[in-house]
């Protein structure tokens, strides 16, 4: 039996904090679990609750990293919401916003789509779809 119970917390960074946690909270639907000002050793970090007991860590830089997708260009990571109306929900939510997401694709075990969040990083969400046993 696997130790392992899934991911605990993927690390970002990013040189404009409010803006971000914002993005992943008010369309994507994450919630600020905490938040640290930065120090003189330490920079100012947010730690998003994305569900599952998983995190997203946003880390202050002076400078966002450029954002690349993976070799099937998509984001190489995402989140995922529990249902195909959910996504389409979110899906909905980005675009009447006018924020950058493509259409949903149809995978063999899932439904996919490919948002951009305010830095340009790509970011998958998806939903699995039901088994059929």
């Amino acid at each position: 039996m696997p130790d392992l119970l899934g991911i605990n917390h993927l690390t970002l960074a990013t040189a404009d904090l409010d803006r971000l946690v914002r993005y992943y909270t008010e369309f994507l639907g994450a919630t600020l679990s905490f938040e640290r000002a930065a120090t003189s050793t330490d920079p100012r970090i947010a730690v998003l609750d994305v569900g599952g007991a998983d995190h997203l860590m946003f880390v202050q830089t002076p400078t966002a990293p450029r954002p690349e997708r993976d070799p099937l260009g998509r984001a190489g990571w995402g989140l995922r919401v529990g249902t195909l109306a959910r996504l389409r929900a979110v899906r909905d939510r980005l675009t009447d916003a006018g924020l950058p997401v493509s259409a949903i694709d149809t995978l063999p075990a899932q439904w996919t789509m490919t948002a951009e969040d305010p830095d340009g990083r790509p970011v998958d969400i998806r939903a699995h779809r039901p088994r059929a046993d």
